[in-house]
């Protein structure tokens, strides 16, 4: 992407933020939706996120400073949001401090430090640390907007079993989904990548990309967690690999030796389709649209996925124009029929 185009993309995204107000949703939102306030049909989006790799202090105030600086090097891409590590501001740090300790001073002076961060860059931030809730303490997830305002926070559901007993207490099972001004996202943390629910649930609500904070890398479980909910994930963790993952499984970025963070683009116009029977269904989209959509065969799967490649075709309108379901509407309907059908 060259600057002019960065350059557009930013002003774009600036004028449709400035008039949404990011909040929490309840039990709505779809990702067969384009993005609230968004007048362009393609959403691509730049995704930063980081890793603690080599970084250690010896207090927390300066792990957070450090991890503000390792922010700023992916600054040169422009993110749209910035992922941090699970716990990050007393990991890997000689000082120590209790969860309750550290919940309090989140609120304190952690949490303004990178909503400071967030207003000036113009960025969405995901920074998870503990908290404190109506007198409860959570591993957390909290959402900054652009604006440098806390759009609200997801709590771990499954905390290890030395988490509870150092005093972090478990999220609800039901997990909330954030609008931003390019879609809806959700979080998992960590030890939940154990239990694919969450995972199900926040699709089901509508997220278009899920953002896992960690203390370990999590490997091939996330590339599954992708493809069976056909959702983007976004991964930071402690060490190298931190990764962003496509909707096949693939990997679109990945941090290693020469690089503790990612940043790369993510176009959310992009669903995975059951190709038969819509074969002759996807021939005639694509005889239309030609290259303004991009069309993959995986043919074992027997899935095809197509991807708006421009900012003039809205993809699910061009889905619906020519009768072709998403993979999870195709399924719902073959599950619904079933279910009429099958024996008491």
């Amino acid at each position: 992407m060259n600057k002019n185009s960065k350059e557009s993309r930013r002003t774009f995204l600036k004028t449709t933020s400035a008039g949404f107000g990011a909040g929490l949703i309840a039990q709505t939102g779809s990702a067969s939706e384009p993005g609230p306030g968004s007048t362009k049909s393609r959403r691509e989006i730049w995704i930063a996120s980081i890793t603690q790799e080599r970084l250690e202090a010896k207090t927390g105030a300066q792990m957070v400073d450090k991890v503000l600086d390792r922010m700023r090097e992916t600054l040169v891409n422009q993110p749209d949001i910035i992922c941090i590590p699970e716990t990050f501001p007393y990991n890997r740090v000689d000082e120590k401090r209790t969860a309750a300790q550290i919940a309090q001073e989140a609120s304190e002076w952690i949490i303004p430090k990178f909503a400071d961060f967030a207003r000036q860059n113009h960025c969405y931030v995901i920074c998870p640390l503990h908290t404190k809730e109506n007198g409860v303490v959570y591993n957390s997830a909290v959402l900054i907007d652009r604006q440098g305002k806390t759009v609200g926070a997801y709590h771990k559901i499954h905390p290890t079993v030395d988490e509870i007993e150092g005093g972090a207490m478990l999220g609800p099972l039901d997990p909330p989904v954030f609008k931003t001004d390019f879609g809806t996202i959700g979080m998992q943390i960590c030890f939940d990548a154990n239990w694919p629910e969450g995972w199900r649930e926040l699709r089901k609500k509508g997220a278009e990309i899920i953002f896992w904070s960690s203390a370990f890398p999590g490997g091939r479980m996330l590339n599954a967690h992708a493809w069976s909910n056909k959702t983007p994930i976004v991964t930071s963790t402690w060490g190298d690999p931190t990764r962003i993952i496509d909707i096949t499984g693939e990997e679109i970025a990945v941090s290693g030796r020469y690089q503790h963070w990612i940043c790369a683009p993510v176009n959310l116009e992009k669903a995975m389709i059951h190709t038969w029977p819509y074969t002759q269904h996807i021939e005639k989209l694509r005889a239309k649209y030609g290259r303004s959509l991009r069309v993959t065969r995986l043919h074992n799967e027997g899935w095809t996925i197509i991807e708006s490649v421009s900012d003039d075709v809205d993809l699910h309108s061009a889905l619906k124009e020519f009768g072709i379901p998403t993979h999870e509407e195709h399924i719902k309907t073959a599950d619904q029929f079933q279910k009429q059908k099958r024996p008491a």
